[in-house]
């Protein structure tokens, strides 16, 4: 089993960050790993949403980091979710906002290195069924295709209903997962609209099957619709877990972070030969052009925003009545600890 190795400058910056106000007991300078089989759940790992996981899977880098990590994967991110609650996986590959909404429930979840700092959600109306569309308020009634409910995309599609004076009951969801059955159910009109992540989303919108109407694959459209930085896919883990392990949590950071370091410099040939053939849905040409649209969404170091925390609570507040905002704690939803000393060990 390697070991982590985390040089002595890193280990005086993480040690500088308080580690003890969050729990988390400090790593020494080469600690051994507490587990070193990792089971972790993720909810559409074909997207690019997810794509710096597969990049560390793929290229080796938790191997490296003396990990055997099991993914699993599942419809959507709330799916993924249940099997970290019903202990069948440590630890989640999945959206941010999960953490708020596990903590109002009384569970406490925290996300410890990110993956994309944009949701990477686009929300399309079919151009055969809703040809004719002109505002939101012409989705009342209608079937709306999302990767699972309860997921980020169910998040934002009910975000958007709720600024147009419409509820979740004002249309109907249905879950349609993140690859070709997405594809299908709206090219079949079993919905009107959908709310999903790319590739299937730019392989609909270049095919002429939809038109985007809202669109967070971008830095500027995300904070159109949110109003601010919004923290999308990430790794998270129940408190406990990362208590209990803080050197494989930290492990875990480094491949991810790793992953982010090569992607900042990867080119279209070396995603098309890293990624398995199935992730490009039979066209290399439109997963490629996907991903140019999402490129920035990638997040550049795995540290969270500082001002993340607050958008996705904002967001979240607007249309969910049972969310008890004054009562959650931000803090304790994610930490930048463990990405700090990544992003200083491979100057990400």
């Amino acid at each position: 089993m390697a070991p982590v190795r985390i040089n002595r400058r890193v280990f005086t910056i993480g040690t500088a960050m308080g580690a003890a106000a969050l729990g988390v007991p400090a790593l020494a300078a080469d600690p051994k790993l507490e587990k070193s089989k990792v089971a972790i759940a993720v909810g559409g790992k074909a997207s690019f949403y997810y794509l710096p996981l597969t990049i560390a899977e793929q290229l080796g880098y938790f191997k490296a980091e003396g990990l055997e990590v099991e993914i699993s994967d599942f419809a959507g991110g709330a799916r993924a979710l249940q099997a970290v609650v019903g202990g069948s996986a440590d630890v989640v590959s999945g959206a941010y906002e999960h953490t708020i909404n596990l903590q109002n429930k009384g569970q406490m979840f925290q996300a410890f290195v990110l993956q994309g700092r944009a949701p990477q959600i686009a929300l399309g109306v079919s151009a055969k069924t809703m040809a004719n569309y002109k505002t939101v308020a012409d989705l009342k009634g209608k079937k709306i295709g999302v990767t699972a409910p309860g997921s980020s995309t169910n998040m934002m599609a009910n975000l958007v209903l709720s600024r147009a004076g419409l509820k979740a009951g004002d249309v109907s969801f249905i879950g349609v997962g993140t690859s070709a059955g997405a594809l299908t159910a709206l090219r079949t009109g079993q919905v009107d609209a959908m709310c999903n992540i790319d590739p299937v989303m730019t392989m609909l919108e270049q095919k002429g099957d939809v038109r985007i109407v809202f669109d967070t694959r971008t830095l500027k459209g995300t904070r159109e619709v949110f109003g601010g930085s919004m923290p999308a896919g990430c790794l998270y883990s129940p408190q406990e877990f990362i208590q209990k392990n803080p050197a494989t949590t930290q492990a875990l950071t480094n491949a991810i972070v790793h992953a982010l370091k090569w992607l900042q410099t990867a080119g279209p040939s070396d995603i098309i030969k890293t990624v398995p053939e199935s992730y490009l849905l039979g066209d290399r040409g439109l997963y490629l052009a996907s991903f140019e649209k999402v490129r920035e969404a990638l997040a550049l170091d795995g540290l969270f925003p500082e001002d993340g925390g607050r958008t996705a609570l904002r967001a979240l507040a607007s249309f969910d009545t049972t969310l008890k905002a004054d009562k959650i704690d931000l803090g304790k939803t994610w930490t930048n600890q463990f990405a700090a000393r990544s992003k200083a060990r491979f100057k990400a």
